[in-house]
């Protein structure tokens, strides 16, 4: 969601990928749902590995911004010269309950990154 958040955004201002340490192989069907009611289309995004943007198989990016709880302590090393800001949201991938619950939850946290972008990024 925050891809598609900083995509929507920020335009060409910036470029945006996103990548995890253990990625699911797609992106949550209902993380989909919840970012096109925001008039965000993140269908033919892919869930990749944070390898890919590493060095021999990529170029290191210029910033990272982790948005998961753990994935301070997961993502791998990059170089010193890689800038490092961390937003701790919750992954509603986990979250339980009646599917409006977790319909609600991925609600919520898509707000929150939306909030967090806007106020901490595209501001600048």
């Amino acid at each position: 969601m925050a891809e598609g958040w900083l995509r929507h955004l920020a335009g060409n201002r910036f470029e945006s990928l996103s990548a995890g340490a253990k990625p699911a192989g797609y992106i949550h069907p209902l993380a989909v749902q919840v970012m096109r009611e925001s008039g965000v289309d993140i269908s033919q995004q892919v869930s990749k590995h944070i390898r890919q943007f590493l060095p021999p198989e990529g170029t290191p990016p210029d910033l990272i911004i982790s948005v998961c709880g753990n994935a301070e302590k997961e993502c791998p090393l990059f170089p010193a010269r890689v800038e490092r800001w961390h937003w701790p949201f919750d992954d509603p991938f986990h979250a339980a309950g009646t599917d409006e619950q977790r319909l609600a939850e991925f609600r919520r946290v898509r707000d929150e990154i939306r909030a967090k972008i806007e106020s901490g990024l595209v501001a600048k």
